[in-house]
């Protein structure tokens, strides 16, 4: 043990980088046929299903869908009214994603809710630092990436910080994943939160959003709520949990934001055209 420990550690970092990612890429052509064969086993589950069910799911799924097509026309309301208050400021259009829709095809099981695998890679222009959401907000960050796969380290990854703000307040904060309290919630920490947060009703907590900050989310996604509070280690701000969403445990699909500028280079937001094109605003 000793001297495989020794040879080891005279190999040169690069043959080291060179066999893990052979292993990688190796390992990864298994580890997704078995993700198609448990889709396939569900769909034959499905199939077995009785009318009566199946008539049941059909008409959940109908007012599903009717919900999510008035969110989609009002989701559209408000890009057309963000884009006239843009061309009317004359101010540059913030940056904007692709989204590429992944499966997860397993979850690390040494860390539970460490790091999850989808089932799209460099193959799909996806690359290591890319921000990875969900319905219920910040699923976490890519990792690594290989030629048909990648790792996502999870939002509740303690190796993953995150500039946020709570909602309604644009005071600066930290945010790092803290694992799992029990078997079925994810938790975090969040750092310098200002004394004068205060925890109310249970089901009004403060929330926790992306700040922006740091060139990795965009702003505005949903991170957790802040539980509970106590004295930081400066004694200047607070410290508090923070709870993620439980659906962590349980997800099979995730979206990873892909910058347009990265897939088109000569891509230009029509609002910095027309404020590159429109005359400046008069001198006071």
């Amino acid at each position: 043990m000793v001297v495989l420990f020794f040879a080891w550690s005279t190999i040169p970092v690069f043959v080291k980088s060179l066999l893990k990612t052979s292993f990688y890429e190796f390992q990864a052509p298994a580890e997704v046929s078995a993700s198609y064969i448990r889709d396939l086993q569900d769909y034959w589950a499905a199939r077995l299903k009785s009318k009566k069910e199946l008539y049941e799911r059909g008409q959940d799924l109908a007012r599903l869908n009717a919900r999510y097509e008035i969110a989609a026309l009002e989701n559209q309301s408000l890009r057309e009214e963000v884009a006239r208050l843009e061309q009317l400021l004359q101010l540059p259009s913030r940056q904007t994603y692709q989204y590429e829709i992944a499966r997860v095809v397993k979850r690390d099981f040494t860390s539970w809710w460490q790091r999850i695998q989808i089932r799209k890679g460099k193959n799909a222009d996806i690359q290591t630092d890319d921000p990875v959401v969900f319905v219920g907000g910040v699923v976490g960050r890519v990792s690594e990436v290989g030629l048909n796969t990648a790792w996502v380290d999870l939002v509740s990854n303690s190796h993953l910080r995150l500039a946020v703000v709570i909602e309604g307040d644009n005071r600066p904060m930290s945010f790092r994943g803290a694992g799992s309290r029990t078997f079925s919630r994810p938790v975090g920490l969040a750092e310098y939160v200002p004394t004068d947060t205060r925890i109310g009703d249970p089901q009004n907590l403060p929330r926790l959003i992306t700040s922006g900050m740091g060139g990795i989310f965009p702003a505005g996604i949903h991170v957790g709520y802040i539980s509970n509070t106590r004295q930081g280690a400066g004694g200047m701000y607070f410290d508090a949990d923070v709870e993620l969403d439980p659906r962590l445990m349980s997800i099979t699909e995730v979206a990873v934001l892909i910058p347009i500028r990265r897939l088109d280079p000569d891509y230009q937001p029509e609002s910095e055209e027309t404020a590159a094109e429109a005359p400046s605003a008069p001198q006071s």
